[in-house]
């Protein structure tokens, strides 16, 4: 081949390239994503009306689909460089690498930027935040000195092993982490099933207090509440396959009871909004636009009480 000539680009070669930085982009999302949200249940942010989705499944599957994909198409790629040395000089290869070394080094100055200022700024750095931005500059740098040394044909054919194998027990240890500090899909599932009692708790909760606002009176039961005409069915548990447990204590108040797997959530809001877990069985909380649905393990009910200052009775005329 003449050496003024330059490679051409084929189809094969663009969609390869890009293939390949796509998923690298996209897996390293979800790296850091499944790092942030460990970070944040092990150090949770002290922020008001703060929520954290405890929920890792979707990264966690994102990086076993993605990381061997990563792999297969890399490995393709580098053969082509093994048949053909030529393709080491395509166009395609040099502007994604340079977009790559580009975003990555944005990224740690943008990092770098951050860290000083909240230390300049007297701010509080707190675990997370540190711990954040620790995973952010280790992933960014990793990336950043490898596809370096790979653009300068640094990096044999042996130590691309060793990368291999470091990205790989980064990988299994962002995962296993997750799987340490939030539980194993069947711990998650039975925090699942406590979410949607707690929704459906809710939803109870306002259903009395519509029906309380319509009519003056709290149901004798839930099944009062149920309406034919809009097709409004209370909501059972389904976990036991039962409806859940209600009472009333005068004419204002009334309990709402369920059994709960696990302790949680703060439900949206930081602790200073709600009031601790209390070791008895009943839990109290007024009516209103932040009541408290933090719940330990078992047997809980939470105590409402209609303030009719706040929900006014809708008067017939």
């Amino acid at each position: 081949m003449d050496l003024n000539q330059k490679p051409k680009t084929t189809a094969a070669d663009f969609f390869l390239h890009l293939g390949v930085v796509a998923v690298l982009y996209v897996f390293v999302g979800f790296l850091l994503n499944l790092l942030f949200t460990v970070i944040d249940v092990a150090y949770p942010p002290v922020a008001e009306n703060y929520f954290i989705s405890p929920s890792i499944s979707f990264p966690v599957a994102a990086l076993i689909v993605l990381f061997p994909v990563f792999i297969l198409l890399s490995y393709i790629m580098y053969r082509s460089y093994n048949l053909n040395q030529d393709k080491k000089q395509l166009g395609i290869r040099k502007w994604l690498t340079f977009l790559t070394l580009f975003i990555t080094g944005a990224i740690v100055a943008g990092d770098l930027i951050t860290i000083i200022y909240y230390f300049l700024d007297g701010r509080d750095l707190t675990a997370s935040f540190l711990l954040k931005a620790l995973s952010l500059l280790v992933v960014a740098a990793i990336i950043f000195i490898y596809y370096s040394q790979d653009l300068r044909e640094r990096i044999s054919s042996g130590q691309r092993k060793i990368w291999l194998a470091a990205a790989l027990l980064l990988t299994i240890g962002a995962i296993v982490s997750g799987f340490s500090v939030i539980g194993s899909p069947s711990s998650q599932r039975l925090a699942r099933l406590d979410q949607q009692k707690v929704n459906d708790l809710q939803n109870i909760q306002w259903q009395i207090v519509n029906y309380w606002q319509s009519k003056q009176k709290l149901p004798q039961n839930l099944t009062d509440l149920n309406d034919s005409i809009s097709g409004q069915i209370i909501p059972i548990d389904a976990q036991k396959g039962m409806p859940y447990e209600y009472s009333t204590e005068g004419t204002l108040s009334f309990k709402l009871c369920a059994n709960f797997n696990r302790e949680g959530p703060i439900n949206g809001y930081s602790p200073e909004f709600v009031q601790p877990a209390q070791p008895a069985t009943y839990q109290k909380a007024a009516s209103g636009p932040k009541e408290n649905w933090r719940h330990s393990a078992g047997y809980v009910c939470f105590d409402r009480t209609i303030d009719p200052d706040l929900y006014p009775p809708n008067l017939k005329r």
